[in-house]
């Protein structure tokens, strides 16, 4: 009988009704990840929605006839934007925001070509901002994706510089997917034709020298000019944003 009482004694405490704004279906505010300014190119690296992005917007360029732009493309740019620097005396830490921006700069075709620097900028400033980058560094970083193609891109910053080098210097038949020379564009024709293409960074004489050997029956090097003009005065640029000055070696042949 007593704890029949007792339990007829319990008050029922009905829940608290919601709050105005949850009632009203209005968003509900979230702690965003703590800030890390540390945040690195291998953890960019194995985050999911990148190697999503990167491997969509291969696959979407391809779609229309552009040469790769995936993974071999993005480390190969992200590793001579991270050396550039190096090799120049910047910071680790600004090296280690080249090679980042390096590694995500053409994530914008997963949704379009045209402005795709644009697009790029933005998605990668989303993506490291949930991985906790400081807001200044994703500053360098948006700025230098955004920044990276011709004919509008400039250097804007020390990073900046360094990836446009590095993009612009990724020439290499490699990079070629149609299987058929038959029906090479010119932009395939470009690209087969360099058998070997390197960046080279000398500190001493602060000049950055792209070197490229090109089978010119594949395609004569005027060809080369034809398409990437633009790419060289780009680099020029950049280096010389970098205190350098910019040359361009064929075959052995100086012609910047």
């Amino acid at each position: 009988m007593r704890v029949a009482r007792a339990r007829a004694r319990r008050r029922v405490v009905p829940p608290a009704p919601p709050a105005p704004e949850e009632a009203a279906g209005a968003p509900v505010e979230t702690t965003p990840p703590p800030e890390r300014p540390g945040v690195s190119l291998e953890e960019v690296k194995r985050d999911p929605e990148v190697a999503a992005y990167i491997e969509k917007a291969n696959e979407y360029t391809g779609a229309i006839g552009y040469t790769e732009h995936g993974f071999r493309h993005a480390n190969l740019t992200a590793n001579i934007a991270y050396n550039i620097l190096k090799r120049l005396g910047y910071d680790d830490r600004q090296a280690q925001l080249a090679a980042v921006a390096g590694y995500l700069h053409d994530i914008g075709n997963l949704v379009s070509r045209v402005n795709h620097e644009h697009t790029g900028a933005v998605l990668a400033g989303r993506i490291l901002a949930r991985l906790g980058m400081a807001p200044d560094e994703r500053a360098v970083v948006m700025g230098a994706i955004g920044n990276h193609e011709e004919p509008h891109g400039e250097p804007v910053s020390a990073v900046g510089a360094a990836v446009i080098l590095s993009d612009k210097s990724d020439v290499h038949r490699t990079r070629v997917r149609n299987p058929d020379p038959t029906t090479f564009d010119i932009h395939d024709r470009v690209n087969y034709a360099v058998e070997h293409s390197f960046l080279r960074v000398d500190e001493k004489s602060r000049t950055i020298t792209l070197e490229l050997v090109i089978d010119t029956e594949s395609s004569p090097v005027m060809e080369y000019f034809e398409i990437f003009l633009t790419r060289m005065v780009m680099c020029r640029r950049a280096a010389e944003f970098l205190g350098c000055s910019f040359k361009l070696t064929i075959n052995g042949v100086k012609l910047l």
